[in-house]
């Protein structure tokens, strides 16, 4: 039930984004919006008080994003928070991204990167995973500063872990 609900919501925010000739811009913003309910305890217990009126906690996602996320975008998470849904937006914005690729036949990379990747880096990196897995990806760059460096790619239950923590973690393990 829950799942078909989170589906649901994750049809509806695609066909507004669509609709409004928008799709490629509002799909980044909103993974970069779930991206940071995930990564900050506060926030998703601000968007999902019930405590709070609902208005409430729609002004502050209208606050938060503001001029940093097109009024699309804005109006797309204050709906979905204004429904009582707030904790379910990363699993809502995860499932609209995953299918939009998909239905570009290619699949998700989430990639976690300690600072933000050129688009000819991505591209390269796009490369290489479909010469690694013969499988097309889209990648989606989450900027992760307790990295060190490297990256560390997430392609459904597949993680690729080519961080420098992770390299040190091997040498560390072969001269053990």
């Amino acid at each position: 039930m829950a799942d078909d609900r989170i589906g649901g919501y994750a049809d509806a925010l695609l066909s507004v984004a669509a609709a409004e000739g928008a799709s490629d811009l509002v799909e980044d913003e909103l993974f970069r919006v779930a991206e940071a309910v995930r990564s900050n305890d506060e926030l998703l217990a601000t968007l999902t008080d019930r405590k709070l009126p609902v208005d409430r906690r729609q002004r502050v996602v209208e606050d938060l994003l503001g001029p940093q996320a097109s009024p699309i975008t804005t109006a797309l998470v204050s709906m979905v928070v204004g429904t009582g849904r707030g904790g379910d937006l990363p699993a809502i914005v995860d499932r609209a991204v995953a299918k939009s690729a998909a239905g570009r036949n290619r699949a998700l990379a989430r990639v976690r990167s300690a600072v933000e990747l050129s688009d000819d880096q991505k591209a390269r990196l796009a490369a290489a995973i479909k010469a690694s897995t013969g499988t097309d990806v889209e990648i989606r760059v989450v900027i992760d500063e307790s990295l060190l460096g490297g990256l560390v790619t997430e392609i459904g239950d597949d993680v690729i872990d080519g961080s420098v923590r992770r390299r040190m973690a091997q040498l560390k393990e072969t001269f053990s």
